[in-house]
């Protein structure tokens, strides 16, 4: 892997419930170019700073979002230490970025939410006049959240993921453990009448928040997704979603450029 030592290097980091992604760039900066990147299992944090991390270029900037409770933060900092940049993470605020927060209680939203919501929001005003935005993060769960033409988010919805379904219906029904199935139209046997159920409970309510939001906007959403298992989803959508694996690492940048724009660091 080569690598470059830029003055202002900016690294960003993803941590969600199994997996640390992170992603070192050249500047703080939207399109700014990919330096070095990588992913370790939460399990395998405490290699990070003598394995992948190790010869890296010291970065100037960090910005992190991170679901994954204090403890694992914790462990990423001291993976941290051999470098001087200070660790900064996202938390929802009741803006940023040109982005309103429009829950009951602003910081309670989940960060990975309200940072792909500020990378959907960047990638609808890259394609044109603005309009809603429906953006689904499929992962561990499933949120489904809807954003209005002038940036405000209206509210999402939290689903169980693929596996949180399978695992409570065998966990609640007994003799229930079968493999997975297969996503048909009709399903003949159990392992594709689960796979199939879960998949299309997933896209019925990705639907039902379409519409909500078309009908409180009069104008038709821009159908985003991201999220590791986004493309399982894909083929059972009632509608063309187009699927963004970087969305969180988009507005990552996007968030550090708006503040080093507005007060010269994050």
């Amino acid at each position: 892997m080569r690598l470059y030592c830029e003055p202002m290097t900016f690294l960003a980091i993803d941590v969600g419930n199994t997996r640390l992604k992170w992603t070192l760039y050249e500047r703080p900066a939207v399109g700014a170019r990919v330096l070095a990147q990588g992913v370790e299992f939460l399990e395998q944090l405490d290699r990070l700073a003598e394995g992948p991390w190790a010869d890296l270029p010291e970065p100037s900037r960090m910005l992190g979002c991170i679901v994954a409770g204090q403890a694992v933060k914790h462990r990423v900092q001291e993976q941290m230490e051999h470098w001087g940049v200070e660790p900064r993470w996202v938390v929802a605020s009741e803006s940023e970025a040109g982005l309103v927060n429009g829950y009951d209680f602003p910081s309670r939203l989940g960060a990975d939410r309200w940072v792909a919501m500020v990378g959907a929001r960047h990638h609808m005003l890259q394609r044109g006049p603005a309009r809603p935005v429906l953006l689904v993060m499929v992962g561990t769960a499933v949120t489904v959240e809807a954003i209005d033409a002038q940036g405000r988010f209206l509210g999402g919805l939290i689903i169980p993921g693929h596996g949180i379904m399978l695992r409570a219906l065998e966990s609640g029904t007994a003799g229930l453990h079968v493999p997975t199935g297969d996503v048909v139209e009709f399903p003949t046997n159990t392992s594709d009448a689960l796979t199939s159920g879960g998949t299309f409970a997933i896209a019925g309510a990705c639907e039902r928040m379409f519409q909500h939001l078309f009908k409180r906007c009069a104008a038709e959403p821009l159908c985003l997704m991201t999220g590791g298992a986004g493309w399982k989803m894909l083929p059972a959508m009632s509608r063309p979603y187009e699927l963004i694996e970087s969305m969180i690492f988009d507005g990552l940048l996007v968030i550090a450029e708006a503040r080093e724009a507005l007060n010269g660091g994050l």
